[in-house]
């Protein structure tokens, strides 16, 4: 059993946990997920390990109360355990030899991005950030970032937050300006990685997406993450999460991702029920 040992509200929706898995936090690096269950009879999801702590020999999973399970895993507290934890899963981010990179976070993706960008400042890259909101409310990990990049900035839909704009925005007006980067890493919405991998392919900067589609085992064999990449068949799970954005279907993609929506907000709704009854 995996206890959690420490948890934080990021903002009304977005949660951060740190769980006890010495096994994983001892082999766990940037770009790597875990699957978990919350208890015997719940469903596996994939989680992007955020950070991980060798000393303490635990892993950090941060999350959006989206569905069923991501609710009654919101529901658990402090030396509460989970289920199951499987991982390190899917291959590492290929990060060596890159100097000069811009990684882009959208929303909770900016906890996914956070490790890459963390990684790079260590081995002694220049890291720009920019991160993306709906509104300030929504605002996670800045100072966490503020201490691993040499330039940040956050963008907000609505303005009431540093710049009014889409990360698209910014990248663009950086572009430019300079396109002698090694890379752009991009993480967050399926639609934002679309448009990010749009503008720099007009720029010819070489971009990375990271592809968090459905996935059940993790191992490829159940085919639920499978995407199209350079006209291939791929497996998110074992072939990735890291891609070339410039090969990536995102439209596929996208039609995938909403195959089981109304499923899934059933699942919801029957788990929010389940939790006003037990309040009664």
């Amino acid at each position: 059993m995996f206890e959690i040992i420490n948890k934080e509200e990021l903002n009304s929706t977005v949660i951060k946990m740190d769980v006890y898995a010495p096994l994983i936090a001892n082999k766990a690096k940037p770009g790597q997920f875990i699957i978990l269950r919350v208890d015997n009879d719940g469903e596996r999801i994939p989680l992007t390990i955020a950070d991980y702590d060798l000393v303490n020999g635990t892993i950090t999973i941060i999350f959006q109360i989206v569905g069923a399970t991501t609710l009654l895993l919101s529901k658990l507290n402090v030396g509460d355990k989970l289920c199951d934890l499987v991982g390190p899963l899917g291959n590492p981010s290929k990060l060596d030899n890159l100097k000069r990179v811009i990684v882009i976070g959208g929303g909770v993706g900016s906890a996914i991005a956070y490790p890459i960008a963390k990684a790079l400042n260590k081995q002694g890259c220049e890291v720009t950030v920019i991160l993306g909101f709906r509104n300030k409310e929504l605002v996670i990990l800045e100072e966490s970032f503020k201490k691993i990049c040499d330039a940040l900035y956050i963008m907000t839909d609505d303005g009431s937050y540093q710049e009014k704009g889409l990360v698209t925005n910014k990248l663009a007006e950086m572009l430019e300006i300079d396109t002698k980067y090694d890379e752009v890493i991009t993480i967050g919405p399926l639609i934002m990685m679309k448009y990010v991998t749009l503008l720099t392919k007009k720029y010819h900067v070489k971009t990375t997406v990271s592809m968090n589609t459905i996935m059940i085992d993790g191992t490829g064999m159940c085919g639920g993450c499978r995407l199209r990449v350079d006209n291939k068949t791929v497996f998110a799970c074992v072939d990735g999460p890291d891609f070339d954005g410039h090969l990536v279907d995102f439209d596929e993609a996208m039609k995938r991702a909403k195959m089981y929506n109304e499923f899934e907000q059933h699942t919801y709704d029957d788990a929010c029920n389940l939790f006003k009854k037990k309040v009664k």
